[in-house]
């Protein structure tokens, strides 16, 4: 048997019909950028979130960059951004000229580890980014009490955690502004690259609408320096299609994690993934720690199984960050890097598919 990572077709088999027609009213209307589909999208997506204001805009690195743009924060300011994350959430922050300050990560939730927080504020400190990495929300109560004691921003990186919950709460409105993306694997996805903030200040909003469009809330008039990062109507048009299934989705791939949990128990060496009592995890990624990850990795690929490494280098390890030097100082987020692997997941996964990974799991760890 074959199992993709993701089977893209195959996740819009259910919905094609309903893609292709809003595709078409894109097409027969005639406007494609900045039209009544991304209107309507941010109110809808804006509601689900339960936030005041949602903006799209191009991708999630230019959601997370235009909020620090928009509230003044550049060079000789500091950010505070977990150890082990996808590169651009600390990519936003040299793209506005500050530093990225890394806080290593819970073990657990592989969010950013709250109780280690205070230690990194300095006066240079702005804005705290915690990411809700795989799809698990980390201790924002915490987080943001830390926060408002010392005046500072909090700026959620929800890119894979759409409709997650916190508590009672939905991901989007847990700090002052969230940055998503709807990356086409992501639960929530385009059929391309694009993002969305989301935020209950109306004055952040207005800046942000200014921000993603050359700096101009109005034809010609141009009050900033501006961007080009604007959700198209192709995009929104798709993206208020799968919004309606989002909430179902994520029900489907918390099933799908719990037969992962089940018929994976026991297994010597392997760390499954686990859930704060905190949070309504959605599994964007199903990721498990195991010794010799990448025998693991090969072992399945050779028996038809397609996996991901989830990020096999930490970004304060990158090139790109050279100048931080620091390998060895974040050791929870090395640790989960070299360790952890992402399984097959994605809600129209059967459990055939499901249940011939587990086997061949089962096999290679015998």
């Amino acid at each position: 048997m074959k199992v993709p990572f993701f089977d893209f077709a195959g996740s819009l088999i259910d919905i094609k019909p309903e893609v292709d027609s809003a595709i078409s009213q894109v097409i027969d209307s005639g406007r494609t950028i900045m039209g009544p589909q991304l209107e309507a999208f941010e109110r809808e997506f804006a509601a689900y979130c339960n936030a005041s204001h949602a903006i799209g805009v191009g991708n999630g690195l230019d959601a997370l960059t235009l909020v620090l743009r928009a509230i003044g924060v550049g060079p000789g300011d500091e950010v505070i951004v977990p150890s082990q994350t996808f590169i651009a959430t600390w990519l936003a922050v040299s793209h506005v000229g500050a530093t990225p300050v890394p806080v290593d990560i819970d073990p657990v939730t592989y969010s950013l580890d709250a109780g280690r927080l205070e230690a990194a504020i300095t006066p240079q400190t702005r804005v705290i980014i915690p990411v809700h990495l795989f799809g698990h929300i980390g201790d924002m109560d915490k987080i943001c009490e830390i926060a408002d004691r010392h005046d500072l921003f909090v700026l959620e990186d929800a890119a894979q955690a759409h409709g997650a919950r916190y508590k009672d709460r939905r991901c989007g409105t847990l700090g002052r502004a969230a940055a998503f993306s709807f990356y086409p694997t992501k639960n929530l996805g385009a059929l391309g690259d694009g993002g969305a903030i989301t935020t209950n200040d109306a004055t952040l909003a207005r800046s942000l609408r200014a921000l993603r469009n050359y700096g101009s809330a109005e034809k010609y008039v141009h009050e900033v320096i501006g961007y080009n990062s604007r959700l198209d109507e192709m995009q929104a048009a798709i993206l208020r299609v799968k919004l309606k299934y989002l909430d179902s989705w994520n029900t489907t791939r918390r099933s799908l994690a719990r037969q992962y949990q089940d018929k994976l128990a026991g297994i010597p060496g392997l760390k499954l993934p686990t859930q704060a009592n905190w949070a309504e995890h959605v599994y964007h990624l199903f990721v498990v720690e195991c010794d010799d990850r990448d025998g693991l990795a090969t072992s399945l690929r050779e028996q038809g199984i397609d996996t991901l490494v989830h990020y096999p280098a930490p970004p304060g390890q990158q090139m790109a960050y050279s100048y931080l030097a620091a390998e060895g100082k974040y050791p929870l987020g090395e640790a989960a890097a070299q360790r952890c692997l992402s399984l097959p997941m994605w809600p129209q996964m059967t459990t055939e598919q499901l249940d011939y990974t587990v086997a061949c799991i089962r096999k290679s760890r015998a």
